[in-house]
């Protein structure tokens, strides 16, 4: 693969409407040549025998049934008993979107 030169990364800049001094097209020619070699390597090891992962190890889903209990379950008036304030079956809370109460 050819070398990044800094008039792509400049176009690229120009491209994605990014103010650029020359300072930062030179620092992020570095950077960008950098990227591709690392890319490269990777692409190296990248054979058809080895198939593509998102995770090194294999993962699944550990969720459990929702299946409703009778010993855990709370009643509306036990979920807001210890509640600062409370109307009912409701907890009572502060406004937060402009409105003062």
């Amino acid at each position: 693969m050819s070398e990044i030169t800094a008039e792509q990364v400049a176009h690229l800049a120009n491209l994605a409407r990014i103010a650029l001094t020359e300072d930062e097209i030179a620092h992020l020619t570095t950077e960008l040549g950098q990227i591709m070699q690392a890319v490269e390597k990777v692409g190296e090891v990248a054979t058809p025998d080895v198939a593509p992962t998102s995770h090194p190890i294999p993962m699944q889903n550990v969720f459990r049934a929702d299946v409703v209990g009778d010993d855990d379950v709370l009643t509306a008036e036990q979920a807001v008993a210890g509640a600062p304030e409370a109307d009912g079956s409701r907890f009572v809370v502060s406004a937060i979107l402009g409105e003062e109460q």
